[in-house]
C-alpha cells in the first residue's frame, strides 16, 4: 500500500459516527479508509454491502487471492459485489479486523426489489448527477469523470475536498425509490451501531453518492425505538436464493470492457496501490512496450524516453504532483502514434475499444487492464451445483484435457453427451463441441468434443448455481428463462438444446410456446427456420426420443398452415429471390410429403394454394416458381411450355429449383425449354440474369449439375463430356465481367471506325 497516507479524515462526525464517502475501487479512497480506521480506533466499521452476509463475513477473510466478488441471486435477479486489493470496502473490512473493530455490512440484500435493475452493487451513480459532472469536467477542462477524479484525487498524495466533492455531486438530487430505501436502511444500521458502541467511534464507509443523504437523515431524525430488543435492523428474508464468493478478474473489473462502476484500468491502479503512481507510470510504459514488441510492432528506446518526457511535461502542465494515468497514456500516444487516429482514445470518452483501433491503443488498454484472476481459498463454501458437477465429471471421465469422441448409439455415451450439453447451455467454459447432431438435419450418430481446463470454470459454476442445485435442474431453468421472451427462431434452437440435454419437461413448455408463436407470426423466414427444425426432430430424432412426438406434430401442423396462409397473401413487384422464404416453402413441402399424418390440411388443399400462387402475377417471381414446384412435388404435372412466358426467369427458377429439384432433373422437356430460353438471350440480357441464374443452379449439387449438362447435350443432339462443361476453373462472374468489358471495347472500336 504505497504512497503517503492522507491526513485526518475530512468527513464530519455526527452522532458518534465518522462518515467516509468513497469512490468504488479507488486507491486514494482506500488509503483514506485505512487512515481513518487507524486514527479513530472505532468499535464498529460499517460498510456498504449486503447485510444478509454479515454472519459469513469471516469467509471474506479466509485468505483469498483477489479480486473476488460476492455473488447473490434469487428467483429473478443476480448481482455482484466485487472486491480487489484497493477497493475501499475491502480495506475497511481488513483494517477493521486488524484494529479489533467489528465489521457489519449495512445495505439491503442484493435480491431486494431496490436492486431490481442493478447487476453491480458498486455501480457508479454518474447518471444521477450527470449535469454536475459535466459542469465540473468543463470547469477543469477534462474529458470525463475518470480524468476528473484522477486530476482531483488520485494524483495528489494528500487529496483534499473529497467530502465537498460528493456533497456537490449529490446536491439537491432526489433519490429514486431504490436508493431512498437503501439509505433509510443504512441509516438504521448507523443508529444501532452508535447505540452499541459504548461511546467509541463508528466509521461508516459508503459510496460518495449516499454519504450526504445518510448524514442528512441522521441529522434531522429524533431518537428511534424500533428493534429495541437488539437494536440492529432485521435482514429481509427471501424464499429462494443464496450468496457465495466467486473468483473475479481484472478483465471483469475494467470499464473498458463494459464494467459498470468504479475506476477503470485495474491493472494500472493495482500498481498504484502497491508501488505508488511514479513506479506505476514506469510499469505502464514498460508493459506497453513489451506487448507491442511481442506483436512485432517497433518500439525504440528513444520512443520510451519520449513517452516518459511527454508524460512528465503533461503532469506539470496539468498541475499534478504525481503522474496521473492520462498523463502517461497521452505521453505514450504522442510518442508511439504518428498517424491520425480513426477513433478517439477510449480514456477520453469512457467507452470500450472499437474495432479498427490503432495497435498501440489496443496494447495500452490491455496493459492497463492487467491479467490477475482471483482464486478462492480451498475452505470457501460453494453451492451444491459445484460439487455435483465435479462429481459428474470425475465419475464419467470428463475431467481430463483432450478430445472426446462419443458414439450416440451407446447409452453411456448419450449420458456423457447430456452432461456436456448441460454444461454448454450453462455457458461453463472448457467444453467445446466441434461436431454432432444439428437441428433440422439428418441424424448424426456421433459427437466430437474438446475438453480443456479453464481458470474461469469455478466462477461460472458458482454463478450458474442460481439456476438450480443439480446440473439437470440448472440447465433446464437456464433454458426455460431464455425461452420466456425469445423470438420465434431462437425458440427452435432452445428446443433442440433441451433435447440434447435430455430435459423433457422444458421441451413441453417450449413446444407449446412454439406452437403459439407459429400461429401468430407474420415472419415467413423465421417460420421457415422453425418448421424445418421441428420437422427434423419429428422425422429423425430417435436418438433423443422426439421422433413422432405429438407436441412437435402440433407445431408442424400449425406451421405448415401458417406458411401457406402467408404466401397466398404475399404480393410485390419483381425482386431478387429470397432464400429464406424459399426455405419456408421447402419446409412446407417436406411437411406434406413426410408428416402428412399430423396435418389437418389434406393434399388437395395444399395443391390448390400452390396453383393459385403460381398463377398470381402479383406474387414475387421466386414465390411463383416455388409454388409451381410445390404443386409439382404433390403430383400436379406443370405445362412446361408456359415457362417461355416467364419474366425474371432466374428468380423464378430459384424458387422452382429450391422446392422441386428432383422433378426438374427427371424432366428433359423442361431442361430443353430452359436451354432454348437461355440460348435466345442477348449478351446484355444474359449478364443481367446471371446472378439469379447462379443462385438458382446452386440448389443442385455438382453431380446433379452434370446430369443437367448431359440432358442439354442430348437436347442439342451433341456428344460430349458433361463433366467438362460443369468443371470450370474461373469464377463465372469474372467471365461475365470480362464479356461486358469486351462488349464495351467493341462498341468503342466501332464508334471510332476501328473495327
Amino acid at each position: 500500500m504505497a504512497g503517503a497516507a492522507p491526513g485526518p479524515s475530512p468527513a464530519a462526525r455526527l452522532m458518534g459516527a465518522v462518515f467516509v464517502g468513497v469512490r468504488h475501487h479507488s486507491p486514494a479512497c482506500a488509503r483514506l479508509v485505512a487512515a481513518t480506521v487507524e486514527e479513530q480506533q472505532p468499535a464498529y466499521v460499517l460498510v456498504e454491502g449486503p447485510a444478509d452476509f454479515n454472519e459469513r463475513i469471516d469467509e471474506l477473510l479466509l485468505g483469498h487471492e483477489l479480486p473476488v466478488a460476492l455473488f447473490s441471486y434469487s428467483d429473478e435477479h443476480a448481482s455482484w459485489s466485487p472486491f480487489c486489493d484497493y477497493s475501499p470496502e475491502w480495506v475497511a473490512i481488513t483494517e477493521a479486523r486488524r484494529h479489533g473493530a467489528e465489521v457489519r455490512f449495512i445495505d439491503l440484500p442484493a435480491w431486494h426489489r431496490s436492486f431490481h435493475d442493478v447487476t453491480n452493487r458498486y455501480a457508479d451513480a454518474e447518471l444521477r448527477y450527470a449535469e454536475v459532472v459535466e459542469r465540473l469536467c468543463a470547469e477543469f477542462a477534462v474529458d470525463n469523470v475518470d480524468v476528473l477524479w484522477d486530476h482531483l484525487f488520485e494524483s495528489d498524495p494528500q487529496p483534499q475536498g473529497l467530502a465537498e466533492y460528493f456533497e456537490l455531486l449529490r446536491g439537491t438530487a432526489t433519490a429514486d425509490d431504490g436508493d431512498a430505501a437503501r439509505e433509510e436502511y443504512m441509516a438504521r444500521w448507523v443508529r444501532a451501531a452508535v447505540r452499541h458502541a459504548g461511546g467509541k467511534p463508528v466509521v461508516v464507509i459508503t459510496g460518495g453518492f449516499h454519504t450526504p443523504a445518510l448524514q442528512a437523515l441522521l441529522a434531522t431524525e429524533k431518537t428511534h425505538t424500533e428493534n429495541a430488543d437488539t437494536g440492529w435492523p432485521e435482514v429481509p428474508e427471501r424464499e429462494r436464493g443464496a450468496s457465495y464468493l466467486v473468483p473475479y478478474s481484472h478483465a471483469r473489473l475494467d470499464a473498458f470492457t463494459g464494467y459498470q462502476s468504479g475506476m477503470p484500468s485495474p491493472g494500472y491502479y493495482q500498481q498504484v496501490w502497491e508501488n505508488g503512481p511514479r513506479r506505476a507510470a514506469d510499469w505502464l510504459v514498460e508493459s506497453v512496450a513489451t506487448r507491442l514488441r511481442e506483436k512485432q510492432q517497433p518500439v525504440s528506446t528513444a520512443d520510451l524516453i519520449a513517452a516518459r518526457t511527454q508524460a512528465g511535461a503533461l503532469a506539470r502542465l496539468r498541475g499534478h504532483a504525481n503522474l496521473a494515468r492520462t498523463d502517461v497514456l497521452d505521453g505514450l500516444t504522442s510518442a508511439l502514434i504518428s498517424e491520425d487516429l480513426t477513433q478517439p482514445p477510449p480514456w477520453t470518452r469512457r467507452g470500450t475499444l472499437q474495432p479498427g483501433a490503432h495497435p498501440a491503443l489496443v496494447e495500452m488498454i490491455g496493459a492497463l487492464r492487467g491479467d490477475r484472476t482471483g482464486r478462492l481459498h480451498p475452505d470457501t463454501p460453494a453451492p451444491p451445483l459445484v460439487h455435483a458437477v465435479q462429481e459428474l465429471l470425475r465419475t464419467h471421465g470428463l475431467d481430463h484435457e483432450g478430445t472426446l469422441s462419443l458414439d450416440l448409439t451407446d447409452a453411456g455415451a448419450v449420458e456423457r453427451s447430456r452432461i456436456l450439453h448441460r454444461l454448454r447451455v450453462l455457458r461453463i467454459p472448457g467444453f467445446e463441441r466441434t461436431s454432432g447432431p444439428s437441428e433440422g438435419a439428418a441424424p448424426q450418430l456421433d459427437e466430437q468434443w474438446v475438453l480443456m481446463p479453464v481458470e474461469d470454470r469455478l466462477a461460472a459454476l458458482i454463478e450458474a448455481a442460481e439456476n438450480g442445485a443439480t446440473l439437470e435442474e440448472a440447465a433446464g431453468v437456464a433454458l426455460e428463462r431464455r425461452s420466456r421472451h425469445a423470438p420465434l427462431p431462437q425458440l427452435a434452437g432452445i428446443l433442440f438444446d433441451a433435447v440434447l440435454c435430455g430435459i423433457s419437461t422444458l421441451s413441453g413448455r417450449v413446444k407449446q410456446s412454439l406452437s403459439a408463436g407459429v400461429r401468430q407470426t407474420g415472419d415467413l423466414a423465421a417460420l421457415g427456420h422453425v418448421l424445418r427444425s421441428v420437422l427434423g426432430l419429428w422425422r429423425h430424432d430417435r436418438l433423443f426420443g422426439t421422433a413422432k412426438d405429438p407436441l412437435l406434430g402440433t407445431v408442424i401442423d400449425a406451421g405448415t398452415a401458417r406458411v401457406l396462409w402467408l404466401i397466398e397473401g404475399l404480393h410485390g413487384g419483381p425482386a431478387p429471390a429470397d432464400p429464406h422464404r424459399l426455405v419456408a416453402m421447402a419446409a412446407a413441402r417436406d411437411a406434406v410429403l413426410h408428416a402428412k399424418s399430423v396435418l389437418s390440411l389434406d393434399t388437395a388443399d395444399v395443391t390448390g394454394v400452390a396453383i393459385r400462387v403460381s398463377n398470381d402475377v402479383q406474387a414475387p417471381p421466386d414465390l411463383r416458381g416455388a409454388a409451381l414446384g410445390l404443386a409439382w412435388t404433390l403430383g400436379t404435372q406443370p405445362d412446361v411450355r408456359k415457362v417461355r412466358g416467364i419474366k425474371e426467369l432466374g428468380d423464378w427458377l430459384a424458387g422452382l429449383f429450391a422446392v422441386a429439384r428432383e422433378e426438374v432433373l427427371a424432366s428433359p422437356e423442361l431442361v430443353g425449354v430452359l436451354d432454348e430460353l437461355v440460348s435466345a438471350m442477348t449478351e446484355e440480357e444474359f449478364l443481367v440474369a446471371l446472378p439469379a441464374l447462379r443462385l438458382a443452379f446452386s440448389y443442385f449439387p455438382p453431380r446433379e449439375r452434370e446430369t443437367i449438362a448431359a440432358t442439354v447435350l442430348d437436347h442439342r443432339g451433341l456428344e460430349g463430356n458433361a463433366r467438362s462443361l460443369t468443371r470450370i476453373t474461373v469464377d463465372p462472374m469474372i467471365v461475365a465481367e470480362a464479356l461486358a468489358v469486351e462488349k464495351r471495347v467493341d462498341a468503342l472500336l466501332i464508334k471510332g471506325g476501328l473495327a
